[in-house]
């Protein structure tokens, strides 16, 4: 028996020290505020869920949001809380008003732990709430009171309640709020809401036709038949089909973004199978029906339960806790009678649907030979697959752990050497690339199976029949910063875009940062992502200082590696814009020369030492403007 472990060894924590001891268990990663699902993004959404129940029960149609820097404050017009629950909703684990199902049928938040988290994870964290002509403030400090009004002052302020916080940085590091997702994010409120207003630093969102709207946004090309959009009590369904390849669903469950889908989206694809093959009376695969669609769904249900506090996947097999309908045969119910319907009413879309079918038909069936050759490569590589270093622990697995499943996909030898012996080889993959890709732009389904590199990075993401079997949660390109390096991401990308769509806009698709200098002295080491780094980390070293500027992932040894894809990995995530077209920025980008891409490359072009100079300096005197510098040193650097 060990002698260390005693009764002194067993202790409880109260519920601010256990949620700042491990956040990862209530807001997923912390992250710096590049990537929309890291954790400041989270306390937000945690805050907004409460106003928007508001909402939805009939109280409050405005919410208003500021940001200045980190400081965020959010105010709905709502009933506000009762002044005399203020702590107990604040401060007090398990507590809320959504237990009582009468109260709050469909919330999203019932386990009355999300507010809690925004008062302990912020080093500011005020809630105010105005009720019946009078208010009451608390203010705390990670978690801790600061200053209480021990009585309800008056007020000439409506109803409803404000809250105040300000993220910590001791516990998030530096980070950086994106104004452009948390835009995406009200977008995605109002279109479930609709009569929603909300007000985000003076500029207002709302929506007027719901998941219409925003399936306008997310095509990015014209779709082949007008939006079938239906609308019924506790659901609404929009959908239609373009000439992309692959499936695109957004779902959602009581306003929750479910971006791992569920049992709700798993009977939609389901239930849209079963009716149109009623509707056509022919029996057609379920790949062609679904091929190139673009679907949004949206349903409400009595206490949702989710595969994870973050809510992305719902568990739920039934429309309320005590059983009863399940959420399969009410999605099916409601699919059979409504598109069956609008099907029968408009023969032009119903024909245009038809026709779209019979296509994907043709085709799945000229690459049926190809396919079979590919798997059965596939399947070979998978015993002695050298492109591949898989991880314990998947995406598809029942693993706690599995959202953190990530595959590097990295350019040689030396880069995936360095990875692979840096990695957590629980939840990391590698797969190595042997040089540039092929430029897939304009290219048919047919070079997914043709190309052997393509083909084993298909099946190592299982992702050939949709997302549903996808094996890791971030896919990570991990090339080098250099000229040679961007382009290997460009054809990646090229790739996603043109043959798997869904997996960047569900925003699985990220590009790593690693350090572009190591700064150290005897003492200290620090690593920098950009000048202003560099020249902090210079300053706190001294002028003595030695500077070492990376050129490549392979020049990173292991050890140092390790620091770069742990806690403290940067990721930059690939996202395609409101309303942007693929085809047309993947034929600017990726299609012939054109004017117009020659004026872009000029007007972004940079000489090599306009580089240099602001890499190591005004004073450093690298170069000259008059100086000629031969074509093959020019660099093209991102915008």
């Amino acid at each position: 028996m060990d002698p260390k472990y005693t009764e002194e060894s067993i202790r409880s924590l109260d519920w601010k020290e256990h949620i700042r001891l491990r956040p990862g268990m209530y807001i997923g990663k912390l992250g710096d505020g590049s990537s929309p699902d890291d954790g400041i993004y989270v306390l937000l959404k945690e805050t907004l869920d409460n106003c928007i129940d508001e909402f939805v029960m009939g109280y409050g149609k405005t919410i208003q949001i500021e940001l200045d820097e980190t400081f965020l404050r959010v105010r709905d017009f709502g009933r506000g809380i009762p002044l005399g629950k203020l702590m107990d909703c604040a401060a007090r684990i398990n507590t809320g008003a959504k237990y009582d199902s009468e109260a709050f049928k469909k919330s999203v938040g019932l386990n009355g732990v999300g507010i809690k988290a925004v008062n302990a994870l912020s080093s500011f964290f005020e809630i105010q709430a105005f009720r019946d002509g009078k208010t009451k403030a608390i203010e705390f400090s990670r978690g801790e009171v600061v200053k209480e009004d021990k009585k309800a002052r008056a007020t000439r302020e409506k109803d409803g309640t404000a809250l105040s916080f300000e993220a910590d940085g001791e516990m998030f590091g530096k980070y950086a709020y994106d104004e452009e997702l948390i835009e995406r994010m009200l977008r995605y409120y109002v279109y479930l809401n609709r009569g929603l207003t909300i007000d985000f630093n003076g500029k207002k969102f709302r929506s007027k036709d719901g998941l219409l709207d925003l399936l306008k946004e997310i095509l990015s090309e014209e779709p082949l038949y007008p939006v079938i959009h239906m609308v019924g009590k506790d659901i609404e369904i929009a959908f239609t089909h373009a000439k992309h390849y692959g499936e695109e669903y957004d779902s959602f469950v009581n306003g929750q973004h479910t971006t791992h889908g569920g049992t709700h989206q798993g009977a939609f694809r389901e239930a849209l199978v079963k009716t149109v093959r009623e509707f056509f009376r022919k029996d057609y695969d379920p790949s062609d029906i679904r091929a190139s669609i673009t679907a949004a769904i949206s349903i409400k249900i009595e206490e949702p339960v989710f595969e994870s506090q973050t809510k992305t996947k719902l568990g739920s097999t039934t429309m309320t806790p005590k059983g009863g309908l399940t959420v399969r045969n009410f999605v099916a119910n409601f699919l059979a009678k409504e598109l069956h319907s609008h099907l029968h009413k408009n023969p032009e879309t119903a024909k245009a649907l038809q026709q779209k079918i019979l296509e994907a038909e043709r085709e799945r069936k000229d690459l049926r030979g190809i396919r079979k050759l590919a798997r059965e490569s596939a399947r070979k590589a998978k015993i002695h697959n050298k492109k591949l270093r898989d991880c314990r622990i998947t995406l598809d697995s029942k693993h706690k752990r599995r959202e953190e499943s990530t595959l590097f996909i990295c350019e040689g030898d030396s880069a995936s050497g360095s990875l692979t012996s840096s990695r957590d080889v629980e939840t990391q993959a590698v797969f190595s690339l042997k040089g540039k890709p092929l430029n897939s732009y304009g290219l048919s389904r047919k070079v997914v199976y043709e190309n052997e590199e393509f083909n084993l990075l298909q099946h190592a993401l299982n992702i050939e029949e949709g997302l549903d079997g996808l094996r890791y949660n971030k896919v990570v390109l991990a090339t080098d910063a250099d000229v040679d390096g961007m382009h290997i991401r460009l054809l990646l990308i090229t790739f996603f875009l043109q043959f798997f769509p869904e997996l960047v806009k569900s925003g699985h698709v990220y590009i790593l940062e690693t350090p572009l200098f190591r700064v150290r002295n005897k003492k200290e080491t620090h690593y920098c992502y950009s000048d202003d780094e560099k020249a902090a980390a210079v300053k706190k070293c001294g002028a003595g200082a030695e500077i070492t500027r990376f050129k490549g992932l392979g020049e990173i040894s292991p050890n140092e590696f390790k620091q770069f894809i742990g806690e403290g990995i940067r990721l930059d995530p690939v996202m395609v814009p409101p309303k942007a077209s693929i085809p047309d920025i993947l034929k600017f980008y990726m299609g012939k020369n054109t004017p117009d891409r020659q004026e872009f490359i000029i007007d972004n072009l940079r000489m090599e030492a306009d580089i240099v100079r602001d890499l190591e300096g005004p004073e450093s005197g690298a170069g000259s403007a008059g100086a000629a510098i031969p074509t093959e040193q020019l660099e093209l650097l991102p915008v």
